[in-house]
């Protein structure tokens, strides 16, 4: 009996590709790490990372935020990458200039590692002890991290408001995509672009100028589809996928688990990441 007990136990496997995830822990379990680590499980990788924030929040909204400090993050980091190799890295947000300056040296010396920014909201300064600088801290990601990175999510509503407080030029999406590859981004994906009649439409744009759109029927919206959608990608690269590829799964993705949301509190949908 025991023989077959570990028999039952002792199967070796190849490698799961290994997704390094910068992000807060979200005790909901709607967002950030958490979230991320049973993604990358679904779709066969296994998630490391280091924490960028802990939160106090619920389905509903985010009531305090606490950064991590740049050193802690750095040597969590560094430990992690000097033990095990990474093969994408997912970026969700950041709260200081400080840890933004960490990202962009770790993500310069990992530089054969593809990464995959999405680009949000940060909460106001009144969620921390401390202020909070969400534009100095924008602009750091904008002009360290860009330069280093292969793919920006980010959603048409956010590029409107940055257009608005003149943090991005003109007035519309592509001069707002423009300014992002201007900054050296490989790739810009926008979500919620206004396409045929209520439809919301992903539109993607790359150094070449190439672009692809997808359209996608508007449904009852569901927190944190577009970290969703990063980390998706960020998966498929680890598995050795093209970009065009990756994105396309990605966007495919998404919109079925859009359909396995649920409501678990008095706040928004959240994702069912569940295998079932």
């Amino acid at each position: 009996m025991k023989a077959a007990h570990e028999s039952a136990f002792n199967v070796s496997a190849a490698p799961l590709p290994i997704v390094f995830i910068f992000g807060p822990f979200d005790p909901s379990g709607s967002t950030g790490l958490p979230a991320d680590a049973v993604t990358c499980a679904e779709l066969g990788c296994h998630a490391v990372g280091t924490l960028t924030g802990v939160l106090v929040q619920d389905t509903a909204a985010v009531e305090h935020l606490e950064p991590i400090s740049p050193e802690l993050m750095d040597d969590q980091a560094r430990c992690l990458l000097e033990d095990m190799p990474a093969h994408a890295i997912k970026v969700g947000p950041l709260y200081t200039t400080e840890t933004v300056s960490v990202l962009a040296q770790i993500t310069a010396d990992y530089s054969n590692v593809p990464v995959v920014v999405h680009l949000q909201r940060l909460p106001g300064a009144a969620m921390m002890e401390d202020e909070l600088d969400a534009e100095d801290t924008q602009a750091a990601m904008l002009e360290l991290v860009l330069p280093q990175t292969d793919l920006v999510v980010t959603d048409h509503t956010l590029l409107q408001q940055w257009q608005s407080h003149g943090a991005l030029p003109g007035q519309t999406p592509d001069h707002a995509i423009n300014a992002l590859l201007e900054y050296g981004a490989s790739a810009v994906l926008v979500s919620g672009v206004p396409g045929s009649g209520k439809n919301r439409d992903y539109l993607l744009v790359d150094e070449n100028g190439e672009a692809a759109r997808w359209e996608v029927e508007v449904s009852e919206p569901v927190l944190d589809s577009d970290g969703l959608l990063a980390t998706v990608v960020a998966c498929e690269l680890a598995h050795g996928r093209e970009m065009s590829q990756a994105i396309e799964r990605g966007i495919v993705f998404v919109t079925s688990m859009a359909t396995r949301s649920f409501k678990p509190g008095m706040g928004g949908r959240i994702f069912n990441r569940s295998h079932s």
